[in-house]
């Protein structure tokens, strides 16, 4: 359909620039002048390549998507736009205008210039996969289908406010105990590798016999200095390891399966999985998006292998005829699976190799350690192998959510109760986290300053007695 580029007054004498849609002019001027403007020029456009009209706004180069919180705020300004009755391309244009050089941005321009060119937004929108995900278009599709575009934008706005308020959340939890342990690694290495050598020469040039725990703090320090690289190195190849376990689908299954499993983690991980998909599956119900789009949308969105196992199974049991609380109840509980047992076998049985850095010689002891620390890993992993993802109070609710015809308050209520549980969980470990820091860093400080001051005092004492004398 032709596009008008039109300039109109309205009754308050505001000058008005916006682009309509008509097969011809006259049919565009007696639109504009039903909207209650008054036409003062009105231009066909003239369509580029493509049968879309040429944009000549230059975008900036970006990487990656528009990031959680520009799209929280654009999808709340754009509500709000059209809250207000703005045409939705003038509405883009402004939003547009105004956005900072990004991804976000460049989407903005292609989207406006889709419209332009004839689609609808939903469509636009779909045009931008980077940016505006299926859950965004879908619930813009069914918005525009329902006729209450506003309506839904305020919701998704909503919706992505709690999704990336959770989110926050739990990363705000992780990134400081992150920072401390790198902060305490920091420190202890640069102890090592420059403050022990040079005790160390001192005790040397006293001919001391030094205590064991002495002996065992400047074997540390010597391998320190020698092997200074493994700090840094160590915990590059471990996550380098995951990544690639991680590349194959079984592998992921298990990485995934063994965070839900770990003790106090694991509920974190499982309860911010529940919040999430319950929350956008309900966003998406309520806004009319058919169940099986929705299930699947959820699905792609869930961010763990564990849970898109589950929703694709209860996406074929719906097709079949089921509900969707029948399924969840029966996925809902994990099998054995060898790649999680490996990873709770390699957790509790990695960190005593640690002893082969200062005492290589022990071998032996080393080898027999990790087996049985490994073999307490795989313990606790027999014991919570069975226990379901998904308690029974989100399959009840769904339950009576189905029953009653009100899917999408139950899941709103269940996404509510879930978020609460992860901020409770979050505050808890932010304050046990602390203390517990406090203690590890206490006692390692401890343990070094004893280690150098007990020759210390034995040296200051000699030398008051007249028993010691340095070498040379």
């Amino acid at each position: 359909m032709p596009t008008f580029q039109f300039e109109a007054m309205d009754p308050q004498g505001q000058e008005i620039r916006d682009v309509i849609e008509a097969q011809t002019q006259e049919e565009a001027q007696a639109t504009i002048r039903s909207m209650g403007y008054f036409v003062t020029k009105i231009v066909a456009q003239k369509a580029g390549r493509g049968g879309r009209v040429g944009s000549k706004r230059r975008k900036s180069f970006a990487i990656g998507g528009a990031g959680g919180k520009r799209m929280v705020t654009f999808t709340r300004q754009l509500s709000i736009l059209q809250d207000a009755g703005l045409p939705i391309l003038r509405s883009l244009r402004i939003l547009e205008q105004q956005s900072t050089p990004g991804a976000l941005k460049n989407a903005l321009i292609d989207v406006c210039d889709e419209i332009e060119g004839g689609a609808s937004l939903s469509e636009a929108l779909s045009k931008s996969p980077r940016v505006f995900d299926r859950l965004y278009v879908n619930m813009v599709k069914a918005g525009e289908a329902g006729g209450s575009l506003e309506v839904i934008l305020r919701r998704l706005a909503e919706f992505k406010e709690r999704t990336q308020s959770l989110k926050n959340k739990v990363i705000g939890a992780l990134i400081y105990p992150i920072l401390v342990v790198l902060a305490t690694v920091g420190i202890l290495t640069f102890i090592m590798i420059k403050v022990i050598p040079e005790f160390k020469k001192i005790f040397e040039e006293f001919g001391l016999e030094l205590p064991p725990m002495t002996e065992l703090l400047i074997a540390i320090s010597d391998r320190a200095v020698k092997m200074w690289f493994l700090v840094p190195l160590v915990p590059i190849v471990l996550i380098l390891f995951v990544y690639l376990i991680c590349w194959f689908r079984a592998g992921r299954m298990g990485w995934h399966l063994f965070l839900l499993k770990l003790p106090v983690v694991g509920r974190l991980v499982e309860k911010s999985n529940l919040a999430r998909t319950t929350r956008t599956l309900g966003a998406l119900v309520a806004s009319g998006v058919p169940i099986i789009e929705g299930l699947t949308i959820t699905r792609e969105t869930s961010g763990n292998a564990m849970y898109e196992k589950i929703y694709s199974k209860i996406t074929d049991a719906i097709r079949d005829g089921d509900t969707i609380a029948n399924p969840m109840k029966t996925y809902s509980k994990t099998g054995f699976h060898p790649v999680a047992a490996f990873f709770f076998f390699a957790t509790c049985a990695l960190p005593l190799l640690s002893v082969l850095f200062v005492k290589p010689d022990f071998w032996m002891f080393v080898l027999y350690g990790c087996g049985s620390a490994g073999m307490v890993g795989l313990l606790w992993y027999f014991l919570v192998f069975r226990r379901p993802v998904i308690e029974s109070l989100v399959v009840n609710m769904v339950d009576v959510g189905e029953e009653t015809g009100e899917l999408d308050v139950m899941l709103y209520k269940v996404a509510d109760y879930y978020e609460e549980e992860v901020r409770t969980i979050t505050d808890g470990m932010l304050k046990l986290i602390e203390p517990i820091m406090i203690i590890v860093l206490g006692l390692a400080v401890l343990f070094i300053v004893a280690s150098l001051f007990l020759p210390l005092i034995s040296i200051i004492g000699g030398l008051s007695g007249g028993k010691l004398k340095g070498k040379g």
